[in-house]
């Protein structure tokens, strides 16, 4: 029976021709295995990658519709329609219906703006390439307040590519590491929903006029159309207390969403860009599944809270499918953390 140490030599790397730095080519059904021994074992050789690779395909070919999007796309639809009820009951004058209604506008908006964004960036909300940059820009751009190409760019090409790469990517980094842990926390994340469109302008910086003016549209569309809504459906007399809302329940979210971020990365093993590990190894020791929330299961979805490892090894899948597949994968979890215990040995270092 092979050791461990030994298992750990035969992973391969998953390219895929989108530039994602590992993401697996399983929409075309092409998988591209190469060795850590300079060619001097068998390309097809099985291996758990592939194992996992299989089992997931296998998912998808016999999952519907419904739970390959459908699922996401009707929480997504019923967070636009809870809107309706929001605007207006942030028109009534009593304190508890008012009040219910910014937390319905809150939660709405955080479903839409962190699984909406996160699913559309990925593209999982649709088959079509077409539809799938429409969403983009859509959720990123008008209910977001982000640029959709620097958005998907950060997450997509440096943060899913990079993890954990030290000088590459976002992951284990703090965003500003001067501020008192306090602050940092529990105080600068209110601030996001003033800071995000400001840096998506600082990111338009070296784009063509036409991706800037569009960018600087969309934004504006967003921002305006809610701003809109609290003056003429809510009912709100003056500009300061529509704006006041507005931060509000946009950052209502904002402490949780930033506290997610820290605790999947920040702590774990960090890697040099040279001498990286092979990409399970890589995704299983520098990603963390958080507890399951029931709350923040439905408002950020799976992907990001209870089934991280699986999304950033499989990141197309939706957080339907990523909860679907992590049954599946449960039998592997063992070996994950036999790997964990034996790290030091192991020479996936080596280049």
């Amino acid at each position: 029976m092979q050791s461990v140490q030994d298992e750990c030599r035969e992973i391969p790397e998953i390219q895929n021709d989108r530039g994602w730095g590992g993401v697996l080519k399983l929409r075309s059904g092409v998988l591209s295995e190469l060795t850590n021994r300079g060619g001097e074992e068998d390309v097809g050789k099985e291996s758990l990658m592939m194992e996992l690779t299989r089992l997931v395909q296998k998912v998808m070919k016999e999952s519907s519709w419904w739970e390959r999007r459908g699922v996401d796309c009707s929480i997504l639809t019923a967070a636009f329609l809870c809107l309706v009820p929001a605007f207006l009951l942030l028109g009534s004058s009593q304190l508890l219906w008012f009040t219910l209604g910014m937390l319905l506008m809150g939660l709405a908006h955080a479903v839409i703006t962190v699984k909406g964004t996160h699913l559309a960036s990925h593209g999982a909300l649709c088959e079509s390439h077409t539809w799938a940059k429409f969403w983009a820009i859509f959720f990123i751009e008008i209910c977001g307040s982000f640029s959709a190409q620097a958005g998907i760019h950060g997450h997509i090409k440096m943060h899913h590519a990079h993890t954990n790469i030290i000088g590459l990517g976002d992951s284990s980094v703090w965003k500003i590491p001067f501020l008192p842990r306090f602050i940092y926390l529990f105080m600068a994340p209110l601030s996001v929903p003033v800071i995000t469109p400001l840096v998506a302008l600082a990111h338009l910086k070296g784009n063509s006029l036409g991706m800037v003016v569009r960018t600087v549209l969309m934004i504006a569309l967003g921002l305006y159309s809610q701003y809109w809504l609290l003056i003429n459906v809510s009912g709100f007399r003056s500009m300061p207390g529509a704006l006041l809302c507005m931060l509000v329940c946009r950052a209502m979210f904002s402490i949780p969403y930033i506290h997610v971020n820290i605790f999947q990365h920040i702590g774990l093993p960090m890697f040099s860009p040279t001498k990286r590990p092979k990409r399970i190894y890589q995704m299983t020791h520098g990603v963390l599944n958080l507890p399951r929330n029931p709350m923040l299961d439905w408002t950020f979805g799976h992907s990001l809270i209870s089934c991280h490892i699986e999304h950033h090894l499989f990141p197309f899948l939706s957080d339907n499918m990523c909860l679907k597949v992590e049954l599946p994968l449960l039998p592997h979890a063992i070996f994950f953390l036999t790997i964990s215990a034996v790290w030091n040995h192991c020479p996936v270092n080596d280049p």
